[in-house]
């Protein structure tokens, strides 16, 4: 266990460990302590969500052998248990349709369906990104989710519930997972931290969650990240500037500067200001990402001030009054307008040789723009 990643060494063990999709957490509980179990489940919903760790969670509480009726959490002490979790359950199949996506491996599922679990009550399939499974093998799917055996669960997972066919989702429970909010993402980190002994500043955490887009296996993967390269340092605490400096993030304060350069249209400044951002080592990509997402806010508060206190609660006292102050002096027209460009200068980066190339020629762009 000591070599594993924090997302794999914390993966949740029992339902009550798993942090957020409480809505799909509590109803597979009272489906497996009822005994209402359906032959097939689908997990819609975006990377790092939780989808294939509360499959394998199903997996192991419909076959745990100690579990009392009545009850839903497996005892992760006998044998079935065991197996699940250390990956070698012959009875748990996992299928990555990414890679095995064709109608042959789909043909092999149906053959080994028809016989009975080697070892487990039931044999459990979880087909990880169903959607990208091919057109005969999802016609070929559809068959055996008709007419499965009773000894076998089918769990698909997709990221894009939009190219599943209808016929299958008509078929399977349906369970759409959301991304985390940032209190649930720290409310894990927080966990992991204290048995890891990591002496780290909540705000640090809170600087994690932020840039984890949701996943809070992302976010997982960034405390270990940070700790591979701080966790043996003699000062003490991990801070949030330590965070900043290693994930490469820019500065709320560095974004308000240079949206103050578009306020009062000073061009030569705006692309100088740039060039000093580059020469310091700033990412372009983490500049431009954070610039529309504070213009994003920006609009956002233009049109509703009454959202400022949710829209706003990452950010200190000052940064607050900072942009509130500039939302007021912007005209809004100046202000969509920008973040119609640097939206579409961020998706341009992505494929340019030069990367603050399409952020430059877009700052020129905006403040050349006559309202």
């Amino acid at each position: 266990m000591e070599n594993l990643v924090f997302y794999r060494k914390y993966r949740p063990q029992v339902f009550k460990e798993v942090v957020g999709q409480r809505h799909v957490v509590q109803t597979l509980i009272n489906a497996v302590s009822s005994g209402m179990i359906s032959h097939a489940y689908l997990f819609a919903g975006p990377r790092g969500s939780g989808k294939t760790t509360i499959a394998r969670l199903l997996a192991k509480a419909v076959n745990c052998e100690f579990r009392k009726e009545g009850e839903a959490e497996p005892c992760n002490r006998c044998l079935a248990c065991k197996e699940i979790n250390e990956g070698r359950a012959i009875d748990l199949i996992e299928i990555d349709a990414a890679s095995n996506r064709g109608i042959d491996e789909i043909r092999e599922l149906k053959e080994g369906i028809r016989f009975a679990p080697t070892r487990l009550k039931y044999k459990v399939f979880i087909i990880d990104e169903a959607h990208q499974l091919s057109k005969d093998a999802a016609n070929a799917l559809l068959k055996t989710l008709e007419e499965p055996p009773s000894h076998a669960i089918f769990i698909l997972a997709t990221t894009e519930i939009h190219k599943m066919i209808p016929t299958i989702i008509s078929r399977c429970q349906r369970f759409d997972f959301k991304k985390l909010t940032l209190e649930e993402i720290v409310q894990k980190l927080e966990w992991i931290v204290k048995k890891e002994k990591i002496k780290i500043e909540k705000e640090a955490l809170q600087l994690i969650g932020l840039n984890c887009e949701g996943s809070v296996r992302d976010a997982e993967a960034i405390l270990d990240q940070v700790f591979t390269f701080l966790g043996d340092r003699k000062e003490g605490v991990i801070k949030k500037e330590d965070v900043k400096e290693i994930l490469g993030i820019v500065d709320t304060s560095v974004i308000s500067e240079f949206v103050d350069y578009i306020i009062e249209r000073k061009e030569k400044e705006a692309i100088e200001f740039l060039e000093k951002i580059w020469e310091r080592g700033k990412d372009p990509y983490q500049f431009i990402k954070k610039l529309v997402e504070y213009l994003r806010e920006g609009l956002i508060l233009k049109i509703n001030p009454d959202l400022k206190n949710s829209l706003l609660s990452h950010l200190t006292k000052e940064e607050q009054e900072k942009i509130k102050s500039q939302v007021d002096k912007i005209d809004e027209r100046l202000l969509r307008y920008s973040l119609k460009v640097f939206l579409e200068a961020e998706n341009k980066m992505k494929y340019s040789p030069i990367p603050q190339l399409p952020l430059e020629l877009a700052t020129i762009e905006v403040l050349k723009k006559i309202f």
